[in-house]
């Protein structure tokens, strides 16, 4: 049973139904001038208004029709009123290309602070998760890609290529192919080319299974993460006589999650090293090293995961309010003034006496200002694309209480926020010294 294909007013119907894209929200839309983003970018105007939206476009100089892919996003901006970001970065000298051109435009949408949508589809996620499927042991892998992560936002991802293909054709907007997309060069090619045309002739509805399999694991995995943080109970560590308790397969879970932690993002196979790591001793200092450039270490008999080689991170220290500490290789000052708003301006009646100024610890979580929920540090550093090399350099403020209120050139914690009732603000601030310029960002 093949699945209906929708409509140009479904299509867009759907989109402004499920919330990404709003009338004046602003959003940086990644455009290659191929067919998604292209589809993308009218659509986007057309549900957040023109003037909300900065179309950016990379131009690698990697291929012979790069100029050409250039012209053609810049005339697709003129025709729907849209401004164009065009960046054109250096060709590194070695290294996978593919891994450097998406680092690089990543980097350029992320700067902004604003959301980024990416054209990635419904056929996109069957790729992705099929690519995972081979070359990842891990469950997550089989997760595939979500609507929203951290600023990144897929508005067309319950479509297929094909459906953009028609919305092109039906609003009579040109796209560019790009031929790179043939080559047997590339594994994703060889699975668009070969395996997805074989999983459908084993069945006419294996994308959809795929795809459904891929919603079930997900929504397991929220159950799952909820009995890890029971049994982490919000702590970077473990005893190790509680990890034992566990059901092993729960033991293999709290594992990987503090590997991952300690990992700033996916420790592949962790889990698999469970065993020896609950059977490290209790007394004294035990080590293991798990891969990933990470070791296990049980001091007393409690259980931690962290980095080889890392450089030790700063020591804590107190900050006054206002008052200036160093920190590192930072100064952070906290100033005081009238209600405002902007990044780092807090409500002081919510701080406390005093401010604690530390580094970044793995299982470190805070709800940002303009974000739903709680993220982890973790997740938020990887979404601005921040070095996990300067992580643990970078500032860390907590309030009365350890709740952490803003992470330097990160987040701001929604937590202590200014509204309508606040008298007095507090303004954080870190800098370099010696560049004697504050810091919106890690860099």
């Amino acid at each position: 049973m093949t699945r209906a294909r929708v409509s140009m007013i479904e299509l867009i119907e759907r989109v402004s139904a499920d919330g990404l894209l709003s009338r004046g929200h602003p959003v940086v839309v990644m455009v290659s001038g191929g067919r998604d983003s292209t589809c993308l970018l009218d659509l986007a105007a057309r549900v957040a208004g023109a003037e909300a939206l900065t179309a950016l476009h990379v131009n690698y100089g990697l291929r012979d029709a790069a100029d050409a892919d250039e012209r053609h996003c810049l005339e697709l901006c003129r025709r729907l009123g849209i401004r164009l970001d065009v960046r054109r970065p250096g060709r590194p000298a070695r290294g996978n290309l593919q891994a450097w051109a998406r680092e690089v435009r990543y980097e350029a949408a992320l700067e902004s602070g604003i959301d980024v949508a990416t054209g990635h589809t419904r056929t996109d996620q069957l790729e992705t998760i099929l690519y995972r499927l081979a070359s990842s042991p891990s469950r997550r892998a089989l997760y595939g890609m979500t609507a929203r992560e951290g600023l990144i936002i897929r508005p067309l991802l319950a479509f297929s290529r094909e459906e953009t293909a028609a919305y092109c054709r039906e609003r009579r907007l040109p796209w560019r192919e790009d031929a790179g997309n043939d080559t047997p060069a590339f594994a994703r090619n060889r699975i668009r080319r070969d395996l997805v045309p074989a999983l459908m002739a084993v069945h006419p509805a294996a994308e959809g299974n795929v795809l459904a399999l891929a919603d079930v694991l997900r929504a397991e995995g929220d159950v799952l993460d909820s009995l890890v943080d029971e049994a982490l109970t919000g702590r970077p560590r473990i005893e190790l006589a509680r990890l034992r308790a566990l059901p092993l397969a729960l033991q293999r879970l709290v594992v990987q999650r503090l590997a991952d932690d300690a990992a700033g993002g996916l420790a592949p196979g962790a889990a698999r090293r469970a065993g020896e790591v609950a059977s490290l001793g209790e007394r004294g200092t035990a080590e293991l090293e798990i891969g990933n450039g990470l070791r296990a270490v049980a001091e007393y008999g409690v259980l931690r995961i962290e980095p080889l080689g890392d450089r030790p991170a700063p020591a804590a220290v107190r900050l006054s309010i206002p008052g200036e500490v160093s920190f590192g290789e930072y100064e952070v000052v906290c100033e005081l003034g009238p209600p405002a708003r902007g990044e780092g301006v807090l409500d002081r009646a919510k701080l406390g006496d005093a401010l604690l100024v530390r580094a970044w610890r793995a299982g470190d979580r805070m709800a940002p200002l303009g974000l739903r929920g709680s993220k982890s540090l973790q997740d938020l550093f990887t979404s601005r694309r921040v070095p996990r090399r300067e992580r643990a350099s970078v500032p860390v403020v907590e309030a009365a209480g350890g709740e952490i209120a803003w992470v330097a050139g990160v987040a701001t914690s929604d937590r202590f926020k200014v509204t309508e009732r606040t008298e007095h603000t507090a303004r954080l601030m870190a800098r370099r010294p010696r560049h004697g310029a504050r810091v919106s960002a890690p860099s």
